[in-house]
């Protein structure tokens, strides 16, 4: 395919080498600096340009890569998708749940398809861990455990991610988002929330930098989260136990640590074992996700980590931020 990328920064980087990596090509790179822009641009001997409608117009382009602040994601997808574009959307897929059932409904008219960027998905050890859970190998699923947090950074209160009105919300609609979807990956949908989002620490309400929620799923097992802005040093932590076994699944390379899936098995009459799996080779995530999803475009079939699971972790979240307001649990009705 022929790709285009609006947003050059960090992420845009990332996903243009995974584009590159898989065999597709970088035709225009857009941002509104300039400078970023043409320098990522010349990286790949395309076209730079400031304004995202290019990339809408350009026929030339196949899909859309967009890596921008929160608060463009709605209009720029819903654009691309009229146009006949392929797109795959950073997390979180938009500010609130009305935007996203928006891009979601716009991406169904078949003309070509939306994903949201939810790139834990294809960690090895996640993936090898979904594997696990569909095979059988923990038996039922009884609960989901999961931490993940980053520190902050120098002047951390003038970041894009603290003011409300870019990104929606603080680190439920950051990380957050990673782990809502993991949990309906993982345990399928939920059924009622309860949630305390707090800030504890930046200067930067009404934005939360912590979020802690109980979730019940609609199978009937319990999903704990914890995710966070002053964990001063960096975490991942996701466990799944069932009634045959348990999965855990510690750091994710780099600053969280060398990434390893851990299985056990319950016995209770001998002493306890476990298989652990050490993935130390650099994070192909990004490459994983940019195949799958170029696969699905040729084979016209729904993205893994589709528009309807980027709506439905935004539905999760406003529904732990209506809990954290009200104090009492509240329901889902999907």
């Amino acid at each position: 395919m022929n790709v285009a990328i609006v947003g050059a920064g960090r992420q845009g980087k990332r996903r243009a080498g995974a584009v590159i990596e898989c065999g597709d090509k970088i035709v225009r790179v857009v941002d509104t600096n300039m400078a970023l822009a043409t320098a990522l641009a010349n990286a790949y001997n395309c076209t730079a340009s400031a304004d995202w409608k290019t990339a809408i117009e350009d026929n030339t382009v196949d899909a859309i890569i967009i890596v921008t602040p929160n608060d463009t994601h709605s209009i720029i997808t819903i654009a691309a998708l009229k146009a006949g574009k392929n797109v795959l959307c950073e997390k979180p897929l938009a500010r609130n749940p009305e935007e996203a059932y928006d891009m979601l409904k716009a991406s169904e008219d078949g003309k070509s398809l939306l994903k949201c960027g939810f790139s834990l998905r294809h960690h090895p050890a996640i993936a090898q861990a979904k594997k696990h859970i569909e095979q059988g190998n923990i038996g039922k699923l009884l609960f989901l455990r999961c931490r993940y947090g980053i520190t902050g950074r120098p002047d951390f209160e003038k970041d894009w991610r603290t003011n409300t009105q870019i990104s929606g919300g603080g680190e439920l609609m950051d990380q957050g988002q990673h782990i809502l979807d993991l949990f309906r990956w993982f345990g399928g949908e939920i059924s009622e929330v309860f949630g305390y989002a707090d800030t504890l620490y930046w200067d930067i309400k009404p934005v939360e930098d912590n979020a802690f929620a109980l979730l019940r799923g609609q199978a009937g097992h319990v999903c704990m989260m914890h995710v966070s802005w002053t964990e001063w040093k960096n975490i991942f932590s996701f466990e799944a136990f069932g009634e045959k076994g348990y999965l855990k699944i510690e750091g994710l390379g780099g600053a969280y640590g060398t990434e390893k899936l851990i299985l056990g098995t319950k016995d209770l009459a001998k002493p306890f074992s476990e298989t652990i799996t050490e993935f130390r080779e650099e994070d192909r995530s990004w490459r994983e996700e940019w195949k799958e999803f170029s696969s699905a475009v040729k084979e016209k079939r729904t993205p893994l980590g589709s528009a309807y699971d980027g709506w439905a972790s935004i539905k999760l979240t406003f529904a732990i931020y209506e809990s954290s307001k009200k104090g009492s649990s509240v329901k889902l009705d999907w």
